[in-house]
């Protein structure tokens, strides 16, 4: 049985506020206080043991534990200064990002990964602590990264805490999907607009560009539709919505601007292209939150992670660094480089022990990034793990390197939406496992 709130989600449509043909947001001030997050998630579990690599002695652990999947220290960009105990480097794929951390502008999350508790390696050998379900899940362990409290509440972290801002910092099409993934945006009493690349133009006859066509004018009056039977009714409201949204995006994205830098020719860089282009939009119309999430990539890769095919790990990160890079241009070059912070995540880490086929099999905890003016950025952030195989950060009963998380995803989470706006008042609210951590949030962001 759908209830109205998954049957909201499910169609995938913001509420409008009367929005059918234009732009405008009366009563909202216009100014620079606007936030954005952007969250880009790593389809398959990204093997974060080769993005963040320590330089120091653990290297020597790190090499011992990836065998045939270690990168060769010389092939290491060097991050400067030292964090986290250690010296680092990064994946030589990486070159185009790693002048944003030297510029204080990127930051890593060392060994993030979903936790019900605070818990050691030893801890989880033991069975003396509750774990979130279905570790090494692709669809359950992205979803719980994204929020999922493993109740009957489907809902994400990011979707939730929109509902819970101020209402001075509401707005409409607060929660977007750049495609059929919604669970972090998703909220338990609103629900997900969908904008691709360039805006959804044309419904069938209908072209959203030009409201005053009769075939816009008569999709928009089917909106309106008024019945009274209750599932009819929610439909002719959710398809009402479902246009208003695209009508908003498709009028935004004629009045953007392309960006001049280079994003690449990949699905991201035309995904954050496109986004890029239209945040200056949304600014001026003077809308306060959103967040924005992107899903890309197929970094599951149990064979052949190093190497050139397309498939690989080395070459999706490069594909990547340049994506972002040129986000980060871009936003500095819109005047908005205290305005946008963008996160990347994945569902979980990579075993320390290479697979059968020079792969890495699903593992647990994992580094994730962020960057944008307002990170606080040059350092690792958290405790880095001991690279040891049966080490004690290692949870796996065969000893194969599946570390445990020593920061929750939730942490990390409240940390950018206590950016956003969100009251620490409302974090167990949001985020309902942080009531057994001592510390709600990490210091991400820059105070």
């Amino acid at each position: 049985m759908i209830d109205r709130r998954h049957f909201l989600g499910a169609a995938g449509a913001a509420s409008a506020a009367g929005l059918l043909g234009g732009l405008s947001l009366p009563g909202r001030a216009t100014g620079d206080d606007y936030r954005a997050l952007i969250v880009i998630h790593l389809n398959g579990g990204n093997d974060g043991n080769n993005l963040l690599v320590p330089t120091d002695g653990a290297y020597n652990d790190y090499q011992e534990s990836r065998q045939n999947l270690a990168l060769p220290k010389r092939t290491l960009l060097t991050l400067p200064g030292t964090s986290a105990g250690h010296t680092f480097g990064v994946h030589p794929a990486l070159s185009a990002l790693t002048p944003l951390y030297a510029q204080g502008r990127l930051g890593f999350i060392a060994n993030v990964g979903p936790l019900v508790v605070p818990a050691t390696g030893a801890q989880v050998l033991a069975n003396e602590v509750d774990l979130p379900p279905f570790l090494l899940s692709h669809n359950d362990q992205a979803a719980i990264a994204q929020g999922w409290t493993v109740t009957d509440d489907t809902s994400g972290w990011a979707g939730r805490a929109l509902e819970e801002l101020p209402a001075g910092l509401r707005n409409p099409v607060a929660a977007v999907t750049m495609d059929t993934n919604r669970t972090l945006v998703l909220g338990r009493r609103s629900a997900v607009a969908f904008m691709p690349p360039g805006g959804s133009g044309n419904w069938g006859a209908a072209d959203l560009a030009r409201p005053e066509g009769v075939s816009a004018q008569a999709l928009n009056r089917m909106a309106r539709w008024q019945f009274a039977n209750a599932y009819e009714a929610e439909y002719a409201r959710t398809l009402g919505s479902a246009v208003a949204d695209s009508t908003r995006f498709v009028q935004a994205f004629s009045s953007a601007t392309q960006p001049a830098a280079d994003f690449g020719t990949d699905h991201l860089g035309s995904n954050l292209r496109s986004l890029a282009s239209v945040l200056p939009i949304f600014k001026a119309q003077g809308l306060r939150r959103q967040v924005f999430l992107v899903h890309w990539g197929g970094f599951d890769t149990h064979a052949n992670q190093r190497g050139t095919g397309v498939t690989t790990q080395d070459a999706q990160l490069a594909v990547l660094s340049q994506a972002l890079a040129a986000l980060d241009a871009t936003n500095r070059a819109n005047g908005m480089d205290q305005n946008v912070v963008t996160l990347v995540m994945t569902e979980f880490g990579r075993t320390l022990r290479p697979g059968s086929g020079g792969g890495s099999e699903h593992a647990w905890g994992n580094h994730w990034f962020a960057l944008g003016g307002p990170v606080s950025g040059a350092t690792v952030h958290g405790r880095f793990p001991d690279l040891t195989l049966g080490g004690p950060d290692d949870g796996d009963p065969g000893r194969n390197g599946r570390l445990v998380p020593s920061i929750s995803s939730d942490q990390v989470g409240a940390s950018l939406m206590q950016w956003l706006g969100l009251p620490a008042s409302q974090f167990n609210t949001v985020f309902p496992h942080l009531a057994s951590f001592a510390a709600p949030t990490i210091p991400l962001i820059r105070t």
